[in-house]
């Protein structure tokens, strides 16, 4: 009877947590998840001619020419002063940029840091830097930093209470493998932006972007279109 007691609370313990995030995320984020397998996700930098498109709206006329339709786009990894992907860049397989393992100050650098990738089998991944390999299969990836979550713990470095907040947006696996976006859409810390990801389930997280992060989202009449990123998320499809 006991056990059966425990069991139902903590059944229920784990409903009013996912209840509770579903209810956080109206409020407090902007959510969007992504069956990897069945929608097309890319990353987009340049056009066919060498041009960056840098904004959101830059990328819907583009598409729009090569009759694709947009479902959902979101600024990427953190990018350099020419807005440039900083830290690795994969796109259509072609590693453009390299992986940066170098010590540094700011987000970026704030270890361990990490690497969003989609296999060429159409699987999604996060990982620690550190531990990132390719072996030539993978299609698109992004380096960026810091990790929310590390196989489900949060970043070491991390505050609960921490006044350092801003606009975030990061990026986390879902426990079926679907991947989940989040843009919060007012000031949070660190501390409060991984709790997030971890009561969605997901065991690894990586932060994109701060204060300039933007998101396009029709279906939930999010239409955030300006911005000057360096790479872009996007899921596209044709009309």
């Amino acid at each position: 009877m006991k056990l059966k007691i425990f069991l139902f609370v903590l059944i229920a313990g784990f409903s009013l947590l996912f209840a509770n995030a579903d209810k956080y995320s109206n409020d407090k984020f902007l959510t969007y998840k992504v069956d990897v397998k069945k929608q097309n996700l890319k990353l987009f930098w340049k056009d066919e001619n060498g041009k960056r498109f840098g904004s959101i709206e830059n990328l819907k006329r583009w598409t729009a020419k090569k009759n694709l339709e947009l479902d959902f786009v979101m600024n990427a990894g953190m990018y350099k002063t020419d807005n440039s992907p900083q830290g690795l860049y994969i796109e259509n397989k072609r590693e453009i940029i390299p992986l940066d393992t170098t010590k540094a100050a700011g987000n970026f650098y704030l270890k361990p840091n990490g690497v969003f990738y989609i296999t060429t089998k159409k699987t999604a991944k996060i990982c620690t830097t550190e531990t990132f390999f390719n072996k030539g299969e993978i299609s698109f990836a992004t380096q960026s930093g810091p990790m929310l979550l590390i196989d489900g713990k949060i970043h070491p470095d991390f505050k609960e209470g921490s006044k350092n907040v801003n606009i975030r947006n990061g990026v986390g696996i879902l426990p079926d493998g679907k991947v989940v976006f989040v843009l919060s859409k007012s000031e949070v810390n660190f501390y409060d932006f991984a709790i997030y990801f971890k009561s969605l389930g997901c065991k690894n997280a990586l932060y994109l972007d701060g204060f300039v992060s933007r998101a396009y989202l029709p279906s939930q009449d999010w239409n955030q279109t300006d911005g000057d990123f360096g790479a872009l998320f996007a899921v596209v499809r044709n009309k």
